[in-house]
């Protein structure tokens, strides 16, 4: 039996749907971010980051970075093993303390990733829940929709924010225990959730609210608390989600909810009870990222500032932008061949790092770029990235256009 066949077969298909994912060799020099070494074929050439999660530049924080240093040097570099069978370390104590308190919740609990803490806590919350039904966003992420499959309950999809459509599978269901999830902020396209029209339906119709605002915690908020906070419903929502490694620039994903909540996850979730804890350093770096930001709104402020200006300035040149309220600059392409190819031409020729949006993080047909700013991003560079988009269209023959397309 030749088994690699599979395996290559599996491969071919990306190959001839143009699909297949090449990552780049990079490396990130902290002190001077947005640019980084390509460790090219051709040797290491400068580039700069156009498309990192790190949106907030806090991976490269003085006070983060310092953190993680003084930590690993006084208590090591390992966690021990599972928090059931190592304990908690005292740095992971305060971490979950900082994050109840960031979301105004009564307590947190830490996953090893962003992935897992929706993949698990959805699932346990879920089988927790006699008869549960979960309404769920079209749009919602995959960690998502894996940890309702995973819960084995029954779950209904509603159109992406369409709140009338929530409702009618809501009335549909009267009296029946209902989890509504969904994220604040959607990074493909950029737009938000109605969250106080969610809110409002799960009060009336009795059910909970889990919401993911992995790309809006730190961003968003007088303290960093993300959408919720911004639009003054955080109160409103039983759980929220969130991540460590995207505004905070560390590693790790959380829960925040009423204790009993919690504590049941913390007691049920697969996920949580037999993986390793988050080593003692990254806690107390990601703490430091946090205190930082709640106290701190120059980042946020700076952001949204390098946002609008990337917006303006692609906008001007007649380049298809997306249309989007918020940080995310999702630039239309439409063809995953070509896609990848700017990405290419962008990296080769330009010294710019963006990487290609395909299916299936995008439907088919939307393919894209996916531009994230960060406050570090000066005027200089955004024209240069402007002026080699422009290029690259024209090479690859690409539309432009006037006016700033609508989301998909």
């Amino acid at each position: 039996m030749d088994y690699n066949k599979f395996f290559d077969d599996a491969l071919g298909r990306l190959h001839n749907e143009r699909r297949y994912r090449v990552f780049a060799d990079l490396e990130r020099i902290a002190g001077r971010y947005p640019h980084a070494v390509w460790h090219s074929p051709k040797g290491q050439r400068n580039v700069v980051m156009w498309c990192s999660n790190d949106y907030l530049g806090m991976g490269q924080h003085p006070k983060v970075v310092g953190a993680m240093v003084e930590t690993a040097t006084r208590t090591g570099t390992g966690a021990g093993g599972t928090r059931n069978i190592a304990g908690n370390n005292h740095s992971l104590i305060q971490l979950e303390q900082e994050l109840a308190d960031l979301h105004g919740k009564e307590a947190a609990l830490v996953f090893t990733s962003g992935y897992v803490s929706n993949q698990t806590g959805i699932a346990t919350l879920a089988k927790l829940i006699p008869n549960c039904l979960i309404l769920s966003d079209a749009l919602n992420h995959n960690s998502m929709i894996e940890g309702i499959r995973q819960s084995g309950t029954e779950y209904l999809v509603f159109r992406h924010n369409d709140v009338a459509h929530l409702e009618e599978l809501l009335r549909a269901h009267p009296g029946r225990p209902t989890l509504i999830v969904c994220e604040s902020l959607y990074s493909m396209d950029g737009d938000v959730a109605p969250l106080a029209k969610i809110c409002d339906l799960a009060e009336r119709y009795g059910a909970m609210t889990y919401v993911d605002e992995v790309h809006a915690v730190g961003m968003y908020g007088p303290r960093g608390g993300g959408i919720a906070e911004r639009d003054g419903v955080m109160h409103r929502i039983d759980i929220l989600e969130g991540t460590l490694a995207k505004a905070f620039g560390c590693l790790g994903g959380y829960i925040a909810g009423s204790a009993k909540v919690v504590d049941a996850v913390r007691s049920y979730a697969p996920g949580f009870i037999f993986t390793t804890a988050l080593p003692p350093a990254i806690c107390a770096a990601a703490t430091a990222a946090i205190r930082h930001l709640k106290s701190s709104s120059w980042e946020r402020e700076r952001h949204q500032d390098r946002a609008a200006r990337v917006k303006a300035i692609l906008t001007a040149a007649g380049l298809p932008v997306m249309s989007s309220d918020t940080h995310i600059v999702p630039l239309f392409v439409g063809d995953p061949e070509r896609c990848k190819k700017a990405c290419d031409l962008l990296l080769e020729e330009h010294g710019i790092y963006i990487q290609p949006i395909n299916y299936p993080t995008v439907p088919k047909g939307t393919e894209r770029l996916r531009i994230t700013p960060s406050p570090y991003h000066e005027d200089a560079l955004i024209d240069g990235l402007a002026e080699a988009l422009v290029q690259v269209w024209e090479q690859l023959e690409l539309p432009l256009h006037a006016k700033p397309m609508a989301a998909e």
